[in-house]
């Protein structure tokens, strides 16, 4: 990784009042709004759009200066017990990049807590895909300030997609002065060296690589739950010009088939029932290789022998959905009958002005050819309502669009600017309130094909990966079917984590009722014990 160690971050910046306090390392200290600000590396919007062809390296975890730093924490936390906790926000990456930062924390001897009063160490892992994502963490740096003055000790941390971007960091250096931590998507692996900085050295530590770094194998994950993320690759080159996740996430990266294979295998091993294979385009995988011809098709046709039941994956660009993948889907077994493509537009013009590389007709005849290799298929999306031009017509697209598909359910949103993207300089002259309306219609639309698309399963029986109690009723239990569809029926706490035959009794909009044909073979085989 190259940090340029020459840079004058405080001119970056642009802060007036700031002065260099010291030079080490390439590391800059500034003393910035009264506190002092240790500069490693910043984020910057032109570094982020650039594609090098750097070889991208795989690495494993570790090392001696990174164990020392983690012995030394080990130490601290037998002397006196330290806690961490981590607020996610956004995607499934980023749900698992906080596994990933919860196995480092108890590598180094941290214990977890949702008492932030008790915490010693507080990480906000940040989304920046819409404006009201970053509205929220800047609320919840507000919240934070009180107990920061309250705990002056306590090490208050911004990470993930938020802290790419060079207005975001800005803003904390001006205005959250209070914060101890700044570090971005790329070198999470880093947490025990910006940790030591930011605890032993009491000043505020910003280091954010502008460039993707190797791939680090290996890395300590701390998971929650029967479901598993398994990462298959990095970044997204897609750069669809409201998009900013080709900036916080860098360039398409795939990790290797047989280290995505040995992962898989072992959680097999530890039981897990479900796992979501993860990237930005997971249909990309492969297309950075060099050495082999592998594809995403060829990754999901090997872990199809893999003893895990359910094998999922998100999130799909339709441009890259190719017949071979649709052919390995058809095979079943335990790949499921979801599949998530999200569409964006109905609109051959908004999705050119979007950067889609792919048309209004390209995605139907998609869909047919999904439809008819995987007939029983469920099929969800998101969609862009109001992007910068979008007319009436054009919205209308989307609607005839999403009829013809039968979308069982999607995420709809109002089209929120970026800093950065090309689409954030583009003249917007549709209202916002013509936006709000054509966001209420399309999720009446999709709420009357979710209705129909639950009824279809009246009285059938399906089977049901049980995830939980519901939150109002003890006695009611919640899980999916393998197409995802959220059942709610009546049942034992013990059947949690198991798998269950139900027959659906009530089919509603967002949720379907059921009830148990039979308990799960391994709860009937202990109830007869």
């Amino acid at each position: 990784m190259d940090k340029d160690t020459k840079k004058d971050y405080s001119k970056y910046f642009d802060f007036s009042d700031a002065k260099v306090v010291s030079e080490e390392d390439g590391r800059m200290t500034y003393r910035i709004n009264g506190r002092n600000v240790q500069i490693h590396s910043a984020p910057s919007y032109q570094d982020e759009k650039r594609r090098g062809k750097e070889n991208i390296h795989v690495m494993a975890f570790g090392g001696s200066e990174t164990e020392a730093v983690i012995e030394q924490f080990r130490e601290l936390n037998q002397g006196r017990q330290l806690y961490y906790s981590i607020t996610t926000y956004g995607c499934q990456m980023n749900e698992h990049d906080t596994e990933v930062m919860r196995g480092l924390f108890e590598e180094m001897g941290f214990q977890p807590t949702d008492d932030r009063t008790q915490a010693d160490v507080i990480l906000l892992n940040t989304c920046a895909v819409r404006e009201n994502a970053e509205d929220k963490v800047f609320g919840e740096l507000g919240h934070l300030k009180g107990l920061k003055v309250e705990k002056p000790g306590l090490i208050l941390g911004v990470c993930g997609c938020m802290s790419q971007e060079a207005a975001v960091v800005n803003r904390i250096l001006q205005k959250h002065a209070y914060v101890d931590l700044i570090f971005g998507t790329h070198n999470i692996h880093q947490l025990p060296h910006l940790l030591q900085d930011a605890y032993f050295g009491k000043e505020m530590v910003v280091e954010v690589w502008s460039k993707e770094g190797d791939i680090i194998e290996n890395l300590p994950k701390k998971r929650e739950g029967l479901r598993a993320w398994v990462n298959i690759m990095y970044g997204c080159d897609k750069f669809c010009t409201y998009c900013i996740v080709p900036y916080t996430r860098g360039k398409e990266r795939s990790r290797l088939p047989e280290d995505v294979i040995a992962e898989v295998r072992e959680l097999a091993r530890q039981g897990y029932k479900e796992i979501t294979l993860l990237g930005q385009n997971v249909n990309a995988y492969g297309k950075d290789f060099t050495d082999r011809k592998y594809r995403f098709g060829d990754l999901m046709d090997d872990i199809r022998g893999i003893g895990i039941p359910r094998v999922r994956f998100t999130t799909s660009h339709p441009r890259d959905f190719d017949d071979h993948l649709i052919e390995v889907l058809a095979k079943g077994g335990n790949l499921v009958e979801h599949i998530h493509l999200p569409v964006q537009s109905g609109s051959s013009e908004v999705l050119k002005r979007m950067s889609r590389k792919y048309t209004r007709e390209h995605f139907l005849d998609l869909v047919r050819r999904i439809k008819a290799a995987i007939p029983d298929v469920v099929l969800t999306t998101d969609i862009i309502v109001g992007f910068p031009g979008e007319t009436e017509e054009q919205f209308e697209e989307t609607l005839s669009l999403v009829r013809e598909v039968r979308f069982a359910s999607a995420f709809t949103f109002i089209y929120s600017p970026r800093e950065g993207t090309p689409a954030a300089s583009m003249a917007d002259n549709v209202p916002y309130e013509v936006k709000q309306q054509r966001l209420v219609r399309l999720n009446e639309l999709i709420g009357e094909l979710s209705l129909k698309s639950n009824e279809s399963l009246a009285g059938q029986t399906v089977e049901v990966l049980v995830e939980g109690q519901s939150k109002n009723n003890p006695n009611v239990l919640s899980g999916r079917t393998r197409s995802n569809k959220l059942i709610h029926f009546e049942g034992p706490k013990e059947w949690i984590g198991e798998f269950v035959q139900v027959r659906v009794t009530k089919p509603q909009t967002w949720y379907i009722t059921a009830e148990a044909v039979q308990p799960p073979e391994r709860a009937a085989l202990s109830n007869g014990a």
